[in-house]
Parts: C-alpha cells; sequence; structure tokens
C-alpha cells in the first residue's frame, strides 16, 4: 500500500490509455509521456500497461507501507527517500514506511513514479487511467491509498539502458501533414515552420495552446475525427495542440499531426518554453 501523504500540484494514476471507445466519446487518456513511462516500467520489468503515477509541475510525497522496488523516470523533481537524494532511471529498494519526497520541476514539467508490477487502481473499459467521469476520482489527494503487490528480494538486470532525455531537452516537434493542411496559404504553411512558438499559460492534459497567433482566413470545418497530437488553427488564428485527455471530434482545421515522439517532448513542456516544428515528409 502507497499512502499519499500530499498529491502534488496535479498526480493522477496512468497507464498507456483506454482504447476501443472513441466512437462513444471516452478520449484515450494515458500518460503524457510515454517513453519516460515505458522506460520506468521496463527498468522493473514489468508490463507495457502498468499504472503508474503522473506529477505534474510539483511532485508529491508519499509513505510506501510494504516493501518494493520502484523507479523514477520524466521531469527531474529532486527526488529523495527519507530525506536523502536518489537517482532517476534506476532500481530503488523500498523497505516498509520508506518516505519518498517530491519538489517542484526543474527540468521538464511531468514526473513518473513506477512500482514494482503497477499500481492495482480499479480498471475502468480496460484502463486505470483517471480521467473525470470515467475513474471514480480523477486525481489523487491526501491520506488516499494505492494498493500495489509487495515485493522484496533484488531485481534482476541482464541489460543496461541509458535514458534519452531527447524529449525533456529538445525544442524540435516532427509533425505529419494534417487533413486540413492543403487548405492552408503559402505564407502560412510558411509562418508555421519558421516561427517559434511558445506555450500558453492555457496547457493540460487535454491541449497546449501556442502563441503568437497565425494570419488566418479559413473557416471552421464540420465536426470531424481528431486524436492526441492533432494541431487545430482555430479562427482567431491560435494553433491548439490536443493532447492525451482531447475530445474525440473537433471543428477547426487539422493542419498538422504530431508523431508520438513530438507528443512526449510536449508534455514536457511548460508555459514559455518555445518550440518549433518541423516536417517529415
Amino acid at each position: 500500500m502507497l499512502k499519499v501523504l500530499q498529491p502534488g500540484f496535479f498526480s493522477t494514476i496512468q497507464d498507456l490509455g483506454r482504447f476501443g471507445y472513441r466512437d462513444k466519446g471516452v478520449p484515450v487518456s494515458g500518460a503524457m509521456d510515454l517513453y519516460s513511462v515505458q522506460f520506468a516500467n521496463a527498468l522493473l520489468g514489468n508490463a507495457k500497461g502498468s499504472a503508474i503515477i503522473e506529477m505534474t509541475m510539483l511532485g508529491g510525497k508519499f509513505q510506501f507501507l510494504e516493501p518494493t522496488i520502484i523507479a523514477i523516470s520524466g521531469a527531474f523533481m529532486n527526488p529523495k527517500l527519507n530525506g536523502e537524494p536518489v537517482s532517476q532511471n534506476k532500481l530503488i529498494k523500498i523497505q516498509p514506511n520508506d518516505v519518498l519526497h517530491f519538489g517542484a520541476a526543474v527540468k521538464g514539467f511531468r514526473t513518473y513514479l513506477a512500482v514494482k508490477d503497477g499500481f492495482k487502481t480499479e480498471t475502468i473499459l480496460g484502463s486505470r487511467s483517471m480521467y473525470p467521469s470515467v475513474t471514480t476520482q480523477s486525481v489523487l489527494k491526501t491520506n488516499d491509498q494505492i494498493i500495489y503487490k509487495p515485493f522484496q528480494g533484488v531485481q534482476e538486470t541482464f541489460t543496461k539502458v541509458r535514458y534519452d532525455d531527447t524529449c525533456l531537452e529538445s525544442s524540435v516537434l516532427d509533425v505529419f501533414k494534417g487533413v486540413e493542411f492543403g487548405m492552408l496559404s503559402e505564407n502560412q504553411k510558411q509562418q508555421l515552420f519558421s516561427k517559434d512558438f511558445s506555450v500558453s499559460k492555457n496547457n493540460n492534459r487535454m491541449a497546449y495552446q501556442l502563441e503568437p497567433a497565425l494570419d488566418n482566413y479559413l473557416q471552421p470545418i464540420l465536426s470531424s475525427p481528431v486524436l492526441p497530437g492533432t494541431v487545430q488553427l482555430t479562427p482567431n488564428g491560435s494553433l491548439i495542440v490536443l493532447m492525451r485527455d482531447c475530445q474525440t471530434t473537433g471543428g477547426y482545421p487539422r493542419v498538422l499531426q504530431l508523431t508520438q515522439e513530438a507528443i512526449n517532448s510536449l508534455a514536457q513542456k511548460t508555459l514559455g518554453n518555445t518550440i518549433k516544428f518541423r516536417l517529415k515528409e
């Protein structure tokens, strides 16, 4: 059992996402930075879809009531175990009543805490990912208790893997042409790939809005399917990049589509960070 002493700014249980229900209007959800999640789970020998804790901007404080092994990946939030700094992207042995404390993110924006065999929260529609109106609660709260399977002994690893911090460092987002890309003028296309955009204050698990706005005279489209990573161009020229908790349909032109790696990278950006789009042919 894990006891939440402090939840942090915005902490949730996530896995790879909830698939097969978009036709019912249910978002995919899942961890924002899937690379970091899969890295931590791989270190532990977990299944790819094992549930983790995702922390945003400011980490939490947790007490482990039973022995286990953990791994921390993603943004750096100065993790400390019983007051002593611990390394990320390595296995950490946990004893009963150990306390793990995170601070504010100093590199990246989202940090992931994985435990051996994953956290055993409720499964709804094939996923443990928290989402309002789908799961019982949408964020972790103080005094929540999260079940995990106790583990004693040493985790054997036979390969050495290095965490690729490209998702934390890179400001270049690779994209494909969106469905309505052809509607753009040559000037708009030139702006898309020459400008540096910055993350606005309007950013969350549903979408990131970028600044500055483009010149835009396009009309809205009939409501059509959208995906995490879809870049929409609004009537006022703002670019909105849909993220893991996005809706399933939208009425703005879909001008670009981020690669999965680009979604991971954008998930680690915060207010004021700059990005540039790079077109993949």
